[in-house]
């Protein structure tokens, strides 16, 4: 058949759909609609309807709750697709199967199954497929391909217009919400609510975590609304006992159905043991029945959770975490104080220049030692200057410096960890933590591997 003028061409490489993808609508650009996205899964054959699903929405958390949701899954001998955003590193670690993000060639192949479709939806839309949308519908064509039982899929950005809201799923999950995508959600909690909530939908299971009173009566009125059933972090379920422990944390978790001792964790913080009892809680109302003790340990004692209060390198130590929120940025400090006793501590942060930076550093301000300012390659980012002069006004000149390139920022900083008594500091305990934004994170994560 010979190919019509105005088709897109097909992908040989990575690196072209990487391209195809990019030269798109950014995800930070946003039309709010599922006209476009409803299109292209129609076009695609519905691929969304040919498995189960659990949907996760909320500010922080919704990757590493994804991850524990999938690892207890595939421990239950189900096959998943996950669909986690953004990438640390690669683009393709946004669709995984089986627990692995596709390869290469399988990435090539799910966009090239999806691209012929693409511009007869942005002929017939008054805007094109963003990369955004693009993306969710290679992600629910590869499930339907493979083919899945279960997809565990994390919102993009808010959730009733989010392009992931194509699925109706057996399990929401709505994480805690603060504020963050002002321009798009709203400026507090409870309208920020409103939007997230959409993802619960009707005969569902709505697992709730803690959260504010005013965002707790949206989250309930929204469930009653639809005929869900609600799950409440607190009521139901949620983390019994939690002892920091070597590599991460031991927890006792009550869940929907039984209750679980002596569980190891082997990742930080007491936000990661919420959202342990979060994923546990999805995992039993998806399958309606108590789990397997042993089973649930052995899962959780499998989970990572790159990016995410993550030790790199030691000697000196420098720990990754991609907080880049107020609210994520006080789950790090918290995390922080209560498994590390790293000092000093200095920080290297980079930040995009449309979030509450000056929030992020007052956050993090009473752990960090000392900060040096840097910036990721992205458009986005802003300049590391520009956050100097910030930072100075939170820290004080004597504890901010500036250094644009990531790599020589993190040299400074562990030059700065290893030498504690320039900054006033007992010598051999000092670390290093590279935060502020995902990306930053992910370029970090990537200069450091290539180093070992």
């Amino acid at each position: 058949m010979t190919e019509t003028p105005d088709a897109p061409r097909l992908a040989q490489t990575f690196a072209e759909v990487e391209d195809a993808l990019l030269s798109r609508w950014p995800e930070t650009k946003l039309e709010p609609s599922l006209d476009r996205i409803e299109a292209f899964t129609e076009l695609l054959g519905e691929p969304q309807r040919s498995f189960r699903s659990i949907h996760l929405t909320g500010t922080n958390g919704k990757t590493s709750t994804s991850r524990m949701v999938e690892t207890l899954l595939r421990a239950l001998d189900l096959r998943t697709g996950r669909f986690t955003s953004p990438h640390l590193e690669k683009m393709s670690e946004r669709i995984s199967i089986d627990g692995e993000p596709l390869d290469d060639e399988t990435f090539v192949r799910a966009f090239n199954d999806v691209a012929p479709y693409t511009h007869l939806v942005d002929a017939e839309q008054d805007h094109p497929l963003s990369f955004f949308e693009t993306i969710v519908g290679m992600a629910y064509a590869a499930f339907a391909d493979a083919p899945v039982d279960v997809a565990v899929v994390e919102v993009g950005m808010g959730g009733a217009w989010d392009a992931t809201n194509v699925i109706d799923a057996d399990v929401a999950v709505v994480l805690p919400i603060a504020v963050d995508h002002e321009k798009y959600l709203g400026a507090d909690p409870a309208t920020i609510a409103v939007e997230k909530s959409g993802i619960i939908k009707p005969g569902s299971v709505a697992v709730l975590a803690e959260q504010t009173p005013e965002v707790a009566a949206v989250l309930l009125a929204r469930a009653t609304e639809v005929g869900a059933t609600i799950a409440r972090e607190g009521v139901e379920f949620g983390v019994v006992h939690r002892t920091p422990a070597v590599g991460g944390q031991v927890i006792s978790l009550q869940g929907l159905r039984g209750h679980y001792d002596d569980i190891f964790l082997p990742l930080y913080g007491a936000h990661q043991a919420q959202n342990a009892s979060l994923a546990l809680a999805a995992v039993e109302a998806f399958g309606s029945g108590e789990l397997d003790a042993d089973l649930v340990r052995s899962a959780f004692a499998e989970v990572t959770s790159p990016g995410r209060l993550e030790i790199i390198r030691r000697s000196p130590t420098i720990v990754l975490d991609a907080a880049h929120n107020p609210h994520g940025a006080e789950a790090l400090g918290e995390a922080l104080e209560d498994s590390f006793s790293f000092s000093p501590l200095v920080g290297v942060m980079g930040v995009m220049e449309d979030k509450d930076y000056e929030g992020v550093l007052a956050a993090l301000e009473p752990h960090l030692a000392y900060l040096v300012c840097t910036q990721n390659s992205t458009p986005r980012s802003m300049s590391a200057a520009a956050l100097g002069r910030v930072a100075v006004e939170i820290f004080g000149e004597d504890r901010v410096s500036v250094v644009p390139d990531l790599g020589e920022a993190i040299e400074r900083g562990a030059t700065l960890a290893e030498a504690g008594e320039a900054i006033d500091v007992s010598i051999g305990s000092g670390a290093v933590l590279v935060t502020g934004s995902v990306v930053t994170v992910g370029e970090a994560r990537a200069l450091l591997k290539a180093r070992r």
